[in-house]
């Protein structure tokens, strides 16, 4: 029977992007088709799509426009040009977006104390847009509401009042957020090659981020000087760096600090780009022997039961599988309350970290070619053995999928075919071949940060 182990292991340069993957005209012009489709089959007469700084994924899929300092209002009715609001700034920045749309400066969507000279009413640009008296529209921002037992309501609304109330004025509103992000059948769950190419760029980037860090923090730098390792290129972020050693480790999210790292700190980093995010824990030390007395067993007791989890969650995830099934080869390995595990193991991730998670206790959500989703377990014990984590992502592609990806994206197939040896060969996991793993530090994982080169294998 395999077991987790420490084992003495180089990890490959699987290298980098030399160009980058660009999603086209025609791409946005496919995707307009298949929401018309989408809205006339969920009764739909318009739809209009929020977005801001913060939450950009929804209206850039539709539009390629994210918005920047301010907030973005995309109006569609079928048989019209979509109709794209945005602010003060924003609005010349729409030029650089692919998808077909009328722009219109609407200044209220500008930042405060801003020109207002050229203020318009909300209701008229609804109007010209083709909103009429007594239309059912949808209103899709970027989350819905849904109760433990997934009853999703179309009643509640994340967007802002002002728009809500004036689309009732119209008609009947509902919350249209599962048009992209129901976590089977979302308009952003199936992505085209063009798509997983560019996540696959940006996670590229993000793990080679991770990746340099690990290798390149010491005892003696603060926070911020071991962040300096990272190198990033500028690719949009999707969240704030997480960086953080000590006792504030253990929170996970925080932003790197002026702290100087101690040998024996516990320790985390997580990159986020947009389409991608990387994560990793472990304690600044060369072995065990540097770890206090009581988690002395941190490899046995913590890493080992968890990477052997990972593994599962590899080896189990695939077309047609059920997220119940991936959620019960890791469950039935880190069950025990020990492992504090509270979120789904696993999700779905696009543009945001997280979109949705078919992987749910007794989940019968299959599966599908063209996911991106996240091996995302995250065992927070609330012990002195801190955590242990592998946050990568994976794409799943079927024959015809990954032949097309191949033909457009010799250089990004070749690391695909690369990382996935190194873990049938290296690491001990089969992966099936639908399943292609797109971080440069895939399931790598050294729990001693100072001993990059003992790494978790299973043997």
């Amino acid at each position: 029977m395999r077991h987790a182990q420490l084992t003495s292991l180089d990890l490959p340069d699987f290298g980098s992007p030399i160009t980058e993957p660009e999603l086209g005209r025609d791409i946005y012009a496919a995707r307009l088709k298949q929401l018309l489709a989408r809205m006339a089959a969920n009764g739909l007469d318009a739809l209009v799509i929020y977005g801001d700084r913060e939450h950009v994924a929804n209206i850039s899929w539709a539009t390629g426009h994210d918005p920047r300092f301010e907030e973005a209002i995309c109006i569609i009715v079928p048989g019209r040009t979509p109709t794209l609001l945005a602010g003060n700034e924003g609005f010349p920045y729409t030029e650089v977006a692919n998808g077909s749309f009328k722009r219109v400066l609407w200044q209220p969507l500008s930042l405060m104390g801003q020109p207002r000279d050229k203020y318009r009413d909300l209701a008229s640009i609804l109007r010209e847009a083709g909103v009429k008296k007594n239309m059912r529209i949808g209103l899709a921002g970027w989350k819905g509401f849904e109760t433990d037992d997934g009853v999703f309501d179309p009643n509640w609304f994340e967007t802002p009042h002002y728009l809500v109330e004036t689309l009732k004025k119209f008609g009947a509103v509902t919350n249209a957020a599962l048009l992209f992000m129901h976590p089977t059948d979302g308009l952003r769950v199936i992505n085209e090659i063009e798509q997983l190419a560019r996540f696959e760029y940006a996670a590229t980037l993000t793990s080679n981020a991770v990746r340099r860090m690990i290798l390149g923090a010491r005892p003696g730098m603060s926070e911020y000087n071991a962040c300096r390792n990272m190198a990033f290129d500028g690719f949009p972020q999707s969240v704030h760096v997480n960086m953080s050693s000590g006792p504030r480790a253990k929170y996970g999210l925080p932003s790197p600090s002026m702290r100087v790292i101690e040998k024996g700190d516990p320790i985390v980093i997580g990159v986020g780009l947009m389409g991608a995010l990387n994560c990793r824990a472990g304690f600044m030390v060369d072995d065990a022997s540097e770890l206090p007395a009581d988690i002395c067993g941190y490899v046995d007791k913590l890493v080992a039961p968890y990477f052997d989890a990972a593994v599962a969650w590899y080896e189990t995830i695939g077309i047609g599988v059920e997220g119940g099934a991936l959620y019960e080869a890791v469950m039935s390995r880190l069950g025990d309350p020990f492992f504090g595990i509270g979120l789904n193991p696993g999700h779905l991730i696009h543009l945001d970290e997280w979109v949705h998670s078919p992987v749910k206790k007794n989940s019968k959500m299959k599966l599908a070619s063209g996911m991106a989703l996240q091996c995302d377990i995250i065992p927070a014990t609330g012990t002195p053995y801190f955590m242990s984590n592998i946050e990568d992502g994976v794409a799943i592609a079927d024959a015809p999928t990954r032949a097309a990806f191949k033909a457009k994206y010799p250089e990004a197939w070749k690391r695909i075919e690369s990382r996935r040896a190194f873990m049938a060969e290296k690491l001990g996991i089969t992966l099936k071949p639908e399943v292609l793993p797109f971080s440069n530090i895939p399931a790598w994982l050294p729990p001693f940060w100072l001993a990059p080169g003992k790494v978790m294998a299973m043997r």
